[in-house]
Order: structure tokens, then C-alpha cells, then sequence
């Protein structure tokens, strides 16, 4: 008997990698699996459905139960239906775990508009869609049954703080993605539908290229520390009905390591007692910034890498 029994999970993204990883978890957690991807390149191009297909046959040969998805989860009907196949398939939809994307990396001096547009079309458009078809068919089950099962996971990053600078777009997604999925959190809390993000270390695509990809490189021989593997079982536990108070939280998540981040804090507080002018501001902030250095002291944490 698995944590998951008789639940049913959407996974986007599910071809390989993060997603790959989540699907089989939540499958050998008996869930039952919509494996959603498009079988796109880590830049986004290209299309290859064998992807998706083959883990639906890896569930299946386990003895689980799966079906494919190929939607575009960014398209408004395509991230609609992944919801309605779960439910025409398995009767009933209970997880989401949103994990489809891509990068296209370039400075903020030197990144095109479609660039931008892109990722965030992928990234924080398609989490949004699935979240608000989620989050529709969860209330309206609320509301005709009085109870429901819901819960709602989603992929950010580490670079949502760092703001890696050849990152821009990536790192504007991942901060709107945890704005929405707390906003998530608030609206269903009523319904008893939990919603969290958490933010993997994994080697995957995306990280497999540019000055990340030494971080993330599988050791010759010991524990794999970056194996998408090891995300997984938290993805899980969220899923599982041991998490029913746990909403609105934002993890880190790699290794043996998982971290709960805590809400932001303010710094320095001034008040003027006045309206604020020129001379006043440069008088008390300015003092407060004396001997501090641009960027190193600031809002943005130290890199990880």
C-alpha cells in the first residue's frame, strides 16, 4: 500500500528529468499518472512524444497506471485538458505537480524580447494555467461534495533570489511562480487544498549546460548528489495526506538536505516623522549605506555557485 492510493497526479514536464522523477515516485506511491510533455530541447525546440510515452510504459510495467499527455501546458484549452483527461480517465484529479520548462539564457544587455516572452510563457504562464484549471475543478468540487482532495506543487528556483544575470527571464519566472502558488494557498485554503513550492538542486538539461553544469556533474563513484531522484520523495510527501497542514511553504531541496525557507524580514526601518524629502533621505539612508558595497550588501543573497 502506497501513501498515495487511489489519488490521481498530473505531472508536466514528465518526459525526463525532474518531472521523469516525480511521476515514477508518485506512481510507485500508487498514484495513478497523467504524464504530461512536449519532448522538447532545454532550449525549448523540437517535439518528441516518445519521451512522455516511455514513462508512461516504465509506470505501467511496474504495475501502475498511467496515460500520456502532449499538451502545450502554456496553451489555455491544452492545460485545461490535462485535467479533464485525468478526470475522464481515472474519475477523479487530485495533484498537480507543474514542472515544464526551459531556458534561453542571455545578459540583460543582449536578451531578444521572444526570449523573454518565451520562458515566461513556459514557466510562470504555464504554471499559472494549470494551477487556475486545478484550482477551478478543486472549488467546485468543494462546494458539491463538501470535500475535497487537492494539492498543488510547484517547481521554482534558487534563481528567484540569486538572479543569475544570464538569467533574467528565468529568474523573473521562478519569483512570479512562487507569488501565484502562495496566492493559490490563500484562495483554497478554505476547500482543505494545500499548495507549496520547492526549489531543486538536480542535474537535469537545464542545469547541464554553461557554468552550472561542473556543479551538478554525477561523481565517479559514491552518493549522487544531484540525482533528480532525490527531489522526488518530498514531492511525494506534500502529495500525501501527512501534508495537509503544510501549505504556502517554499522548500529548498537536493541531496540529503531539504530546507524551509522562512517568509522575508525587514532590515532597517526609518521613520522621518516628516515627509520625506531629498536632503532627509540622504541624511538617514544615506548614512545607512555608508561603507557598503553595490550588489555584494544588498537585497540579493551570495551565489551558490
Amino acid at each position: 500500500m502506497g501513501e498515495l492510493d487511489g489519488k490521481v497526479a498530473v505531472v508536466t514536464g514528465a518526459g525526463r528529468g525532474l518531472g521523469r522523477s516525480h511521476a515514477l515516485e508518485l506512481a510507485r506511491q500508487g498514484a495513478r499518472v497523467v504524464v504530461n510533455d512536449l519532448g522538447v530541447a532545454a532550449d525549448g525546440s523540437g517535439r518528441d512524444e516518445s519521451a512522455g510515452q516511455s514513462v508512461v510504459d516504465e509506470i505501467k510495467s511496474a504495475g501502475g497506471e498511467a496515460v500520456a499527455h502532449f499538451g502545450d501546458v502554456a496553451d489555455w484549452d491544452q492545460s485545461k485538458s490535462m485535467i479533464t483527461k485525468a478526470v475522464e480517465t481515472y474519475g477523479d484529479f487530485n495533484i498537480l505537480v507543474s514542472n515544464a520548462g526551459f531556458c534561453r539564457d542571455r545578459m540583460i544587455f543582449s536578451m531578444e524580447e521572444d526570449q523573454f516572452d518565451s520562458v515566461l510563457r513556459v514557466h510562470l504562464k504555464g504554471h499559472f494555467c494549470g494551477i487556475r484549471h486545478a484550482s477551478e475543478y478543486f472549488r467546485n468540487k468543494g462546494k458539491a461534495e463538501g470535500e475535497v482532495y487537492g494539492r498543488i506543487l510547484s517547481t521554482a528556483s534558487e534563481a528567484a533570489f540569486f538572479c543569475d544575470p544570464g538569467q533574467p527571464n528565468y529568474s523573473a519566472a521562478k519569483a512570479g511562480i512562487i507569488a501565484t502558488t502562495n496566492a493559490a494557498a490563500i484562495a483554497l485554503q478554505k476547500y482543505g487544498v494545500t499548495a507549496n513550492t520547492f526549489m531543486p538542486r538536480a542535474r537535469t538539461d537545464m542545469t547541464m549546460v554553461g557554468q552550472t553544469a561542473q556543479f551538478f556533474e554525477k561523481p565517479e563513484d559514491g552518493f549522487d548528489t544531484f540525482h533528480p531522484d532525490n527531489v522526488s520523495p518530498l514531492v511525494s510527501w506534500l502529495a500525501s495526506p501527512g501534508a495537509s497542514n503544510v501549505s504556502g511553504n517554499v522548500f529548498i531541496v537536493w541531496g540529503t538536505q531539504i530546507t524551509v525557507m522562512e517568509p522575508p524580514t525587514h532590515g532597517l526601518d526609518l521613520d522621518n516623522g516628516a515627509k520625506w524629502d531629498i536632503e532627509s533621505i540622504g541624511a538617514k539612508l544615506g548614512k545607512f549605506f555608508e561603507g557598503k558595497e553595490a550588489v555584494k550588501d544588498s537585497f540579493i543573497p551570495p551565489s551558490i555557485f
